[in-house]
């Protein structure tokens, strides 16, 4: 893949997944720089920015250069509702240690996320992800054939639920009810197939009964431990990770003593559609 676009050069951490980009800086872009760099984030998936000492607004501002910013339903803020803060010091280690698609129990899961290193520990505390599309290019055409048009349900009871009281969990599932997604996602802007398996939040396979739809989703969600599709980042105070919602998943590796602090912006996304809601859409837009 190619490793210059504009200004914008990439140094690839894997050969088809994950880059750290040089030549730009966190924070406002003119049109063109911007363009180079998405264009470089659909290609990569999930890029990294090294010495990135910039203020929280810059961040902010960042983000937005690319959509509208969520406010996290469950997660904690520092006094900025668009600035996510998981903090070793106050919440514990990360419980973002299975591998996951943030937030994908929403109609509308996210687009993708920035987040910012702000404390470091001397030593572990990386976090991975993987590549969705690749694991789904990975399969024989029998199970490509046999998933493509298959839901799946995703709920929040699974993860944030757990840590509510009923009464709580009640409340938040009218907010956020159970939603259906494709296991087969394709990308809104590239076209691609990748699998869509969240583990902390997936259910169980709608159309199939859990005799047989448990063992074949465990599998499916099983590709993402293959390291052949995944990119690890050794986090750097000011360093920034920058990753595509829609075709990866990600974890936080729990190996670290001390603390542990990092900072992100989420981009609001679209609803997921499969092969069947592409080709209908199509039709109709042709008819």
């Amino acid at each position: 893949m190619r490793t210059h676009y504009g200004p914008i050069t990439l140094e690839p951490l894997t050969a088809g997944v994950g880059a750290e980009a040089e030549g730009i800086t966190i924070g406002p872009l003119d049109d063109e720089i911007l363009e180079h760099l998405t264009e470089a984030w659909l290609d990569w998936k999930v890029l990294f920015f090294r010495d990135q000492d910039v203020s929280t607004e810059d961040h902010i501002a960042f983000g937005r250069l690319f959509g509208d910013l969520e406010v996290h339903p469950f997660l904690p803020n520092d006094g900025n509702p668009e600035i996510v803060v998981l903090d070793s010091e106050a919440a514990g280690p990360s419980r973002a240690t299975k591998w996951h698609t943030d937030v994908s129990f929403r109609e509308r899961p996210p687009m993708g996320s920035i987040l910012r290193g702000r404390i470091i520990p001397p030593v572990g505390g990386d976090t991975l992800w993987v590549d969705m599309e690749q694991a789904y290019d990975s399969l024989d055409d029998e199970t490509k054939d046999r998933i493509e048009h298959l839901t799946a349900t995703h709920s929040l009871r699974k993860g944030f639920g757990r840590r509510l009281s009923e009464e709580e969990l009640e409340a938040k599932l009218v907010e956020f009810p159970d939603q259906e997604h494709p296991l087969v996602r394709v990308h809104p802007v590239t076209g691609r197939r990748s699998l869509l398996v969240s583990e902390p939040f997936v259910t169980h396979i709608n159309e199939l009964d859990p005799a047989d739809g448990q063992p074949l989703l465990r599998s499916l969600q099983m590709l993402a431990n293959d390291p052949t599709f995944q990119v690890r980042f050794r986090w750097r105070e000011h360093s920034f990770a920058m990753w595509d919602n829609r075709c990866t998943q990600h974890r936080a590796s729990q190996d670290y003593v001390g603390r542990r602090r990092v900072e992100r912006v989420t981009l609001l996304g679209e609803r997921p559609v499969g092969p069947g809601d592409v080709r209908e859409l199509t039709s109709s837009s042709v008819g």
